[in-house]
């Protein structure tokens, strides 16, 4: 019998015959693609990529017959957003995807679809085993998804598509507790371990590094399987398989922050002779070519024969049309930080070459600022002990303080990010450059992260990409009054008065996150500040105001956060103001502020991810 996707297969293979594209009109001349991905590690954890590494001679088998990419990155250093970014081909600030965990999904942007969507148009069988974890909606995508979905239950002949995803190298892994710890032996032996310079060298640490070796080790057991199986269904030869990390390593300072040890991440494409034609390099090995996570959807898209939708922002960098010289000048990355979970932060990065540009538009908001999932390691714990202890060196300490506004990094030389060149008079020419870069990248997306998490759920989540693009020109002047933090304050205060007196609430907001990011420095705005403290119509610029004055130490601004949190019309925005109290209790010179439960209504401390009550169980309970 027939069935009708044979049917309809057999429709779709004549008429792309009929448009002269013969060499994919039957399945047997079109690849199969395999995606094997792995959660949490960005590629410095791979032998392949670094002496330290672990051992992992499945995916270095892979290796040896196709290419490990050097400069492949994630957009974002957290999963949802990664995976958001990936199953668009889009930039998440771009189209409203770039908050982790999402308080609401985003619809895909008009007229595209998830890109597997168009697999399936183009007669590919799709299988995803198993996580999704996108923060936006579409629907037809998926022939199968769930944790037995195969890509044997396609028609026989039928090209495929499957994501088999492995969740052994997860964060969770690593939530083990001090009992486990004295009575577990690790495989790899944890007095081999130089942790990276960020962390301290204790027992702890070097502990969850070979913990997290082990758990590659395990990975790579699990891919062997998966590829015995290909093997032995005889389709090693037919596939294209892509193995890649879907963010950065999980030990503290990896996940969830725009660091290298979150963006960079493994990728290794092994592409079969069959199929070599469809890859321009010269021969297997190392390749230096700067791709991300943009560029995934288009590439297989193009592998496949189907046409990239002009929404995407990416580019394939495999298949037909790409080449060799256009890969070569590709040297620059685009990356993002928001809220994860109850943390808010806002950072973005762009990388070129050796350089890397990081831009922290609310330095104020210290890397270590408390996460609840993240503190359930017993190494984040302790790093923040040593920390309050006065027991960490220059390098360590600065996890758990304030950052600059901006940071140049020259990670050929510096890979763990430790020396900012920013006010090096050697490099101002490269500082200028990238700084520019990133600019003119937020301003055209537009970048909607200028807009508080709540204004874009409230009146723009229906539509993000419209919503940005008609405030395309007040967002750009948004990033300019977040640019007057990198022109010192003498030159910035003319236009920081006129931001604080403005009519549109969002000037005066990203006003007094300049004035907090000079501190002290801002004080002459103490009496404009107190006003708004007390008496602005929004209460997120009050909480702002807030903020200002309590980090610049002019006077505790507990009863002003307090009044605002009273006022508040979402859960989101009480959540925003909540990450403001825990900034200015856990920083200096540290405010306690008087909460209760009871401020708040009932539904915001309902669900079972609030992150009002993540918040509050911890400023509740008084830690550090």
């Amino acid at each position: 019998m027939i069935t009708s996707t044979r049917i309809t297969r057999l429709l779709l293979n004549a008429l792309t015959l009929l448009a002269g594209m013969s060499s994919i009109a039957v399945a047997e001349e079109r690849p199969n693609i395999v995606w094997l991905t792995s959660e949490d590690n960005s590629k410095h954890w791979l032998r392949l990529y670094s002496e330290s590494g672990a051992p992992m001679p499945h995916i270095e088998r892979l290796a040896q017959q196709g290419f490990v990419f050097e400069n492949a990155f994630s957009n974002a250093p957290v999963c949802s957003v990664a995976r958001s970014t990936i199953i668009t081909g889009c930039y998440a600030p771009r189209i409203g995807a770039q908050y982790h965990r999402r308080a609401q999904l985003a619809p895909m942007p008009d007229g595209l679809r998830m890109f597997p969507y168009y697999l399936r148009q183009a007669g590919y069988y799709t299988t995803n085993n198993v996580k999704t974890d996108y923060n936006l909606k579409d629907k037809g995508m998926w022939d199968e998804s769930s944790k037995t979905a195969s890509y044997r239950n396609r028609e026989q002949d039928q090209p495929f598509f499957h994501v088999q995803n492995n969740t052994i190298t997860h964060e969770g892994w690593l939530h083990f507790s001090a009992e486990e710890m004295a009575t577990v032996e690790n495989r790899t032996n944890p007095e081999t371990i130089t942790p990276f310079p960020y962390h301290p060298n204790t027992p702890t640490f070097r502990y969850t590094y070979a913990r997290y070796l082990d758990q590659h080790l395990k990975l790579d057991e699990q891919t062997g399987a998966f590829l015995d199986q290909l093997e032995a269904d005889g389709l090693m030869e037919d596939t294209i398989i892509f193995y890649y990390g879907d963010h950065g390593g999980v030990l503290p300072r990896g996940k969830g922050y725009a660091y290298e040890s979150g963006l960079n991440v493994p990728l290794i494409v092994y592409v079969p002779n069959k199929w070599r034609h469809l890859a321009s390099f010269e021969s297997y090995g190392k390749v230096t070519p700067f791709v991300s996570f943009i560029d995934l959807a288009p590439t297989v898209l193009n592998l496949a024969g189907a046409q990239v939708p002009e929404q995407m922002d990416g580019k394939p960098f495999l298949g037909s049309g790409v080449s060799r010289k256009d890969l070569d000048a590709r040297d620059e990355t685009f990356g993002y930080a928001d809220r994860f979970d109850e943390k808010y932060d806002f950072v973005r990065t762009l990388r070129k070459g050796r350089f890397k540009y990081m831009r922290n538009y609310q330095p104020f908001n210290f890397d270590g600022l408390h996460n609840e999932y993240r503190y359930r390691m017993l190494a984040y714990q302790e790093w923040k002990e040593l920390y309050h202890a006065g027991k960490l060196d220059p390098i360590q300490s600065q996890f758990f303080q304030s950052r600059p506004p901006e940071c140049l990094y020259d990670v050929e030389n510096d890979p763990h990010e430790t020396n900012n060149l920013a006010d090096d008079p050697d490099y101002a020419s490269v500082l200028e450059d990238l700084r520019q870069r990133l600019v003119d990248r937020v301003k055209s997306l537009p970048d909607l992260s200028f807009y508080p998490e709540s204004v874009l759920i409230e009146q723009g989540i229906e539509n993000p990409v419209q919503f940005g693009q008609d405030r395309k020109e007040d967002i750009a002047q948004l990033v300019d009054i977040a640019d007057l933090s990198l022109t010192g304050f003498r030159k910035a205060k003319p236009a920081l008065r006129k931001a604080l007196k403005s009519n549109d609430p969002w000037q005066r907001y990203w006003g007094l996150i300049v004035c907090s990011s000079y501190g002290n420095q801002a004080r002459a705005f103490k009496s404009v500040a107190r006003d708004l403290a007390a008496a602005d119509p929004e209460p997120l610029v009050r909480a702002r105001a807030a903020e200002f004055l309590g980090l610049a130490g002019i006077e505790n601004p507990a009863n002003y956060l307090v009044d605002a949190l009273r006022d508040a019309q979402s859960d989101i925005e009480a959540h925003l103001i909540l990450n403001t109290v825990a900034l200015l209790r856990d920083s200096k010179p540290g405010y306690d502020v008087s909460l209760s439960r009871d401020i708040f209504p009932s539904e915001w401390l309902e669900a079972s991810r609030s992150n009002v009550n993540r918040r509050l169980d911890y400023l509740l309970e008084k830690k550090l």
